[in-house]
């Protein structure tokens, strides 16, 4: 279960680094023609997602951790 918010967390961070390196890629090969633009797009609808997975992730978390904090406090109180 942790395994996978951090994955995307990975994800969100080095999917940038990939675009830059094809964009240079692409413009030391063939300047006249962007076919960049179509990996940038994939890999730009692949980040949304894992942004949106990301803050459903953080969101449940926190409920769960909310949740298990009520429980404690409800269990000390006489």
């Amino acid at each position: 279960m942790v395994f996978g918010p951090l994955r995307r967390v990975k994800f969100l961070i080095t999917a940038p680094f990939i675009v830059l390196m094809l964009f240079v890629i692409n413009v030391m090969t063939s300047p006249g023609e962007w076919w960049v633009q179509w990996a940038a797009f994939g890999i730009g609808i692949a980040w949304v997602i894992n942004l949106f997975k990301l803050i459903r992730d953080i969101v449940l978390l926190g409920g769960l951790a909310a949740f298990g904090a009520y429980l404690f406090n409800r269990n000390r109180q006489p």
